[in-house]
């Protein structure tokens, strides 16, 4: 990110309580997007949400709701940390390995990368009532096209995990675009199933059925505990189920959010941002 554009963004953390972890995305952040006007998303962590919220009081009485995110699906789009204290930039790996996981549950045996990075992207949109009229049927496509080498350095400590382990191979083709096939049996299933977020596997164990099992070594901290395991009959089953959950939690989320937008911001400047979106999503249409 440049200089200026960061210190442009760390200026808005003056308005508000301290805070000790701040990352900001969107599309406006990306290399390929010529919308300067569009928003940029900031996510705050505090170790005392109530007093910060206490104090936050006045700001919010002065600007209104200013930030709105949804906190229910798989972190997976490219954040930049202004501020980190409580070091989430190595807990986000968790979520970086569930992103990967999810989207190799949902790609055949052989893909590309690029077709792996386009999928790990969808995760968010999956569901998403904006994509059926209000986002560009492309966004996905130029994010990844905008953003690949991020996404390569993001991805490749977990596809070498996953290599060494046997999930999958990875080769280069002639154009330097990595070939991957991966073992689709219903052993790698499983572990890429575990390695998903627990409200996902516990939506899934309600469906499929579930059973209870004693952790193993994998996780130091947790070994010894008795942990609910997603009963899979095949990959096509926790796949589709997967998939379903998915879409039912960025559906009702989204949903939400574009409710409580309507009421925060009013219902002028929510009309002109919808049909900004709207306009948008026709051009990518025709």
């Amino acid at each position: 990110m440049e200089k200026g554009k960061r210190a442009e963004l760390v200026s808005f953390l003056k308005s508000v309580p301290f805070v000790e972890f701040c990352c900001v995305y969107g599309s406006t952040l990306h290399p390929n997007n010529k919308d300067k006007s569009a928003m940029v998303d900031y996510i705050l962590g505090v170790s005392d949400p109530l007093q910060w919220h206490s104090q936050i009081t006045q700001v919010a009485d002065d600007i209104g709701v200013g930030v709105h995110f949804n906190p229910f699906v798989i972190w997976n789009d490219k954040v930049h940390i202004l501020v980190d204290n409580l070091d989430i930039a190595n807990t986000n790996s968790v979520n970086l390995r569930a992103a990967l996981s999810a989207a190799l549950l949902l790609l055949p045996s052989k893909f590309t990368q690029e077709d792996l990075f386009a999928k790990i992207c969808s995760l968010s949109y999956m569901g998403d009532l904006r994509m059926l009229f209000a986002e560009d049927k492309n966004k996905v496509k130029k994010i990844v096209q905008g953003q690949f080498d991020l996404f390569h350095s993001m991805y490749k400590p977990f596809l070498q995990e996953y290599e060494a382990r046997d999930f999958l191979r990875v080769s280069l083709s002639g154009t330097d675009q990595a070939n991957i096939s991966q073992d689709c049996g219903l052993p790698v299933t499983c572990s890429l199933v575990s390695s998903l977020p627990l409200a996902i596997r516990s939506q899934m164990g309600k469906k499929l059925g579930q059973k209870k099992i004693i952790n193993e070594l994998r996780n130091a901290h947790f070994a010894g505990q008795a942990i609910n395991e997603v009963i899979i009959g095949s990959r096509e089953e926790a796949s589709k189920c997967m998939q379903g959950v998915l879409r039912r939690i960025v559906m009702i989320s989204s949903a939400r959010q574009a409710v409580s937008g309507l009421l925060a911001v009013g219902g002028i400047n929510a009309t002109k941002y919808l049909a900004n979106k709207m306009q948008k999503a026709w051009k990518s249409w025709t």
